[in-house]
């Protein structure tokens, strides 16, 4: 048996190191992506968030009132950011996501505490992500003994405790974890597939030598560009018709919302990601570079979504990032809908979200394409 020859061996190794150089792109990757893993894993995720906007409906404004309020934001779970006073108000505030409890004093708080009546102080919970409130929720049986403490005199402050915090855990009481899970797997799979196989368009048609009878067609760049998503708009409709089902038939997920505002809020999603798509097949030179556009784009936006982790508990800059992503607001969408009814008024704030990607993902997609017809 012959040994390697270290000479040709030698030759092989400068020969890779060559052509790394010249691929900066996969270069690039095999760089960014564990410095992006490092960062998101290491600052970003955080399975215990703290500071939870809170709304307080204040129906009895006493300084022991006051007290619970302050002793909740104490604990560092809870941050009022609303004092409502319409029921309404309260509900729309649940709804669209934009407070995850709502905590709601009596009208007669304070005269049945020095009755020694126990009081009911009512914590309503956003419980749709169940692992972001379980936390929060553990704290609240802690203050039930300690709010008050300072405030009352003997024989009040010996009672145990002098008052009741009742929860209800709206939306998913039973906290089970397939609810939030599988219609956020809706928006998962999309964007994967969506992006994917868009991004493999174009760089399929230059591997394959067809690109020039693309270019010599009196196709209009628009329209290729239409030609190359529409069909993979009916395949992303198809592939939620699966999903849906499953989660229907298997999961028993409820699905209180109307189905055609879904699929309405489906169309905008999946051009948002077709479009990404098509900027990544115009940047990449062959299929293993858009493959791997395709998951430097996938990383963030499953884990900076609020898919995996609770979306409450990342620092301030990782969720001004997922903020921009489409899966981020697709997910309060899709479990808005299938899991609070919620209507065209309560999807809003994350609907335009989406529609300004899916036009400036558009247009820099279609930039592009033209820059390579030139």
């Amino acid at each position: 048996m012959r040994l390697p020859s270290p000479a040709r061996v030698l030759a092989m190794m400068l020969k890779e190191f060559v052509q790394m150089r010249r691929d900066r792109l996969t270069f690039g990757m095999m760089i960014g992506i564990p410095v992006l893993q490092l960062l998101l894993f290491g600052y970003a995720i955080n399975a215990d968030p703290k500071s939870l906007p809170t709304a307080v409906a204040m129906q009895d404004a006493s300084p022991y009132a006051r007290s619970l309020v302050a002793a909740m934001e104490a604990s560092g779970y809870f941050r009022m950011v609303a004092s409502v006073q319409d029921e309404v108000e309260a509900r729309r505030l649940l709804d669209e996501g934009t407070v995850n409890f709502l905590v709601t004093v009596p009208p007669h708080f304070t005269a049945e505490l020095l009755r020694d009546e126990r009081p009911a102080v009512l914590v309503e919970a956003d419980a749709s992500d169940p692992i972001a409130a379980v936390n929060a929720l553990g704290t609240l049986a802690r203050l039930e003994t300690t709010a008050l403490r300072h405030d009352l005199l003997p024989p009040l402050a010996a009672a145990e405790p002098p008052f009741e915090l009742r929860v209800h855990r709206r939306y998913n009481p039973e906290g089970i974890t397939a609810y939030n899970v599988v219609p956020g797997l809706l928006g998962v799979i999309l964007t994967m597939t969506m992006v994917l196989m868009t991004s493999l368009a174009v760089t399929r048609e230059v591997e394959r030598g067809t690109m020039e009878n693309l270019l010599a067609m009196p196709v209009r760049p628009g329209e290729v560009m239409l030609g190359k998503i529409l069909p993979y708009i009916a395949i992303g409709y198809l592939q939620a018709v699966i999903v849906l089902l499953a989660a229907r038939l298997l999961f028993g997920v409820p699905m209180v919302g109307p189905f055609w505002l879904l699929a309405a809020a489906l169309v905008i999603f999946i051009a948002a990601n077709l479009a990404v798509g098509f900027t990544f097949s115009t940047l990449a030179r062959n299929q293993l570079q858009a493959m791997q556009l395709t998951f430097f784009f996938f990383l963030p936006s499953i884990l900076l979504s609020g898919f995996m982790f609770p979306f409450r508990g990342m620092p301030f800059w990782a969720q001004a990032i997922g903020e921009v992503l489409p899966l981020t607001h697709f997910l309060r969408i899709a479990r808005g809908i299938l899991l609070k009814g919620n209507g065209p008024a309560e999807i809003w704030p994350e609907v335009w979200p989406l529609l300004l990607f899916a036009l400036a993902a558009s247009t820099i997609a279609l930039k592009r394409y033209r820059r390579t017809l030139d």
